[in-house]
């Protein structure tokens, strides 16, 4: 028996699970990103050496990245043995207990290198708990999405984390304006991450009120889940792996824009001098644009095909990242903002967007969310170890920084076009036929036909 699609009902439940689950985990995962930029230089390093300050705040960011592996081998090889629904409850509450404790941490001042330590030790669990997130959410929504639409519907899962993001600077906005600079730094920042109080408990009521995916009960029916979902997916899916992996290096883009592009612009020891509360509208700005182009290009996807959108908008954002730097330099908060906008806002989305259906696409249901969860997570990593890269390749006080950075970026995205270039496309497969080196794609004319008989019923099914 094979399985095809889900009912409507389910495709649209676990579509809208994956949606506010990703928001709710990612508004945790990047009001650290902003306050690694924005604020942590100065609260929990030494101030009396800005670059080191820099790159520590840097570096604990980066270290929630570096933890993503170990969790991708845990929480990946759980989902595969376990179930979609059980892995995503789990990195939930991670993620908000983790999220929560950071508003009680110590500063520098106050204790000294024990408040860095705590800060490593609670980013580690973010890192661990976010790792399982996007590859649980998309296989989720892929196994219940109809024929024709797992581009459109596996859209969402990214819509949910840029809405996440719109949240953090959205918190952080009226604080960094409306505060004093002084009760922003002593107490105002730690708000946003009090209220992840709320992630624990709204996370836990959505994601146990989602149904397990129609694939995975059929395989644990005919006792064909892995037990061992790592080797498995080494042994068999090894290609997949690094093709997966190359593509995930185009997260280089988000680095290179709201974390590279945070410290540039705003930290002192640059000489730019944007502040906080206005550099903090460039991602609000970007995250909202990609909210409409992010389903806009999953359906497109699902017309032409995934690897087409991955590689232009790998290798254009990249091509983007020096004006965007350049603007910087030239501290012109428009042009900036601009740049931020078609850069990250728009073409960037040619990938996020399509990345939740292609990547599960390319394994078979018995090792999907751990290999997705290892490739991308270790490409991942690699390409946001660049933050800490970028400051000293790159520090304060060169004249050169958009050109060398620019260029990096540029370079990374390149790898990551090849790596969609050596996948095989999946957007005509069959359910049934997703991970299977030999299967054959259904002809054009076929696939549009199928698809389109499926649309019209789900029209009707919504009708009555």
């Amino acid at each position: 028996m094979s399985v095809t699609h889900a009912p409507g009902a389910q495709s649209k439940k676990a579509a809208a699970s994956g949606w506010i689950g990703s928001a709710l985990e990612y508004y945790d995962f990047f009001i650290y990103a902003q306050a690694a930029a924005l604020i942590f230089p100065t609260l929990f390093f030494d101030k009396s050496n800005p670059q080191m300050g820099i790159i520590g705040a840097l570096g604990t960011y980066v270290v929630g990245y570096v933890a993503r592996p170990i969790g991708a081998f845990v929480l990946g090889s759980w989902g595969d043995r376990h179930g979609r629904k059980n892995v995503l409850v789990l990195c939930m509450l991670l993620m908000g207990v983790s999220t929560m404790l950071v508003a009680l941490l110590p500063t520098y001042q106050q204790v000294g290198l024990l408040a860095p330590a705590l800060l490593v030790a609670l980013r580690i669990v973010q890192g661990f708990a976010v790792a399982g997130e996007i590859s649980g959410a998309s296989s989720m929504i892929l196994e219940h999405a109809p024929f024709g639409r797992r581009g459109f519907f596996g859209s969402f899962t990214l819509q949910g984390t840029q809405f996440g993001q719109i949240l953090a600077a959205a918190v952080f906005l009226p604080l960094a304006h409306f505060l004093p600079d002084e009760a922003f730094q002593s107490w105002g920042w730690r708000i946003p991450f009090a209220l992840s109080a709320f992630v624990v408990l709204a996370g836990y009521i959505i994601r146990r009120r989602v149904d397990e995916t129609p694939a995975f009960e059929e395989e644990m029916a005919e006792g064909e889940v892995a037990q061992a979902p790592i080797a498995v997916a080494f042994s068999r899916n090894g290609k997949t792996i690094l093709c997966v992996f190359l593509m995930a290096l185009t997260n280089i883009v988000a680095v290179t824009t709201s974390i590279f592009g945070a410290t540039y612009a705003t930290n002192k020891s640059y000489g730019i001098g944007f502040s906080a509360d206005i550099y903090l509208w460039i991602p609000v700005l970007g995250n909202i644009l990609a909210c409409l182009v992010i389903p806009l290009v999953g359906n497109l996807s699902d017309k032409i095909g995934r690897r087409p959108c991955i590689i232009g908008g790998a290798v254009v954002a990249g091509a983007l990242s020096y004006p965007y730097l350049w603007a910087i330099s030239q501290h012109n908060v428009p042009l900036a903002i601009f740049f931020s906008l078609l850069m990250w806002g728009a073409v960037y989305q040619g990938y996020n967007a399509v990345f939740p259906s292609f990547y599960p696409e390319l394994f078979p249901t018995r090792t999907r969310v751990t290999g997705m969860a290892i490739a991308q997570n270790l490409g991942t990593v690699a390409s946001s170890a660049m933050s800490i890269v970028f400051p000293i390749v790159a520090p304060p006080g060169s004249t050169n920084v958009p050109l060398i950075v620019g260029g990096i970026t540029f370079g990374i995205t390149l790898l990551a076009a090849l790596g969609a270039i050596m996948s095989p496309e999946t957007f005509r497969l069959r359910a049934d036929q997703l991970g299977d080196p030999k299967a054959v794609p259904m002809s054009a004319e076929q696939y549009e036909r199928e698809r389109a008989e499926a649309i019209a019923a789900r029209r009707s099914a919504a009708a009555v």
